[in-house]
């Protein structure tokens, strides 16, 4: 019996320590999606100065082709199409909002 508790408890702890790792890759995530909707702003001011719109499929189809290239398994590639799909959707409702920020400030003079 203390044997088995002994393997659970190593079990636990491996659990804990995966756990941790993907804690930290959280943090890093986190840190690079925050400079990401910061470059996605920048470029939205840029868009509008040149008259460009927000969605650019072009652009996306682009990004999707860069992800999915660096998979390492079909299943990972879908996997990573889902998830690039909300950040694209998030990163085009960001540049969204970054265009109608200045108007909410100007309407409040």
């Amino acid at each position: 019996m203390s044997e088995r508790c002994a393997m659970n408890n190593d079990d636990w702890r491996e659990l804990e320590e995966w756990r941790g790792k993907i804690d930290e890759i959280d943090r890093q995530v986190v840190t690079l999606l925050c400079q990401r909707l910061l470059f996605a702003g920048n470029i939205s001011a840029v868009k509008s100065k040149i008259g460009e719109t927000v969605l650019q499929p072009e652009r996306e189809k682009e990004v999707f082709n860069n992800v999915l290239s660096r998979a390492d398994s079909p299943m990972m590639s879908q996997a990573l199409e889902r998830i690039y799909h909300c950040i694209l959707n998030e990163s085009r409702q960001f540049q969204q909002e970054c265009n109608e920020e200045p108007h909410r400030h100007n309407s409040r003079r």
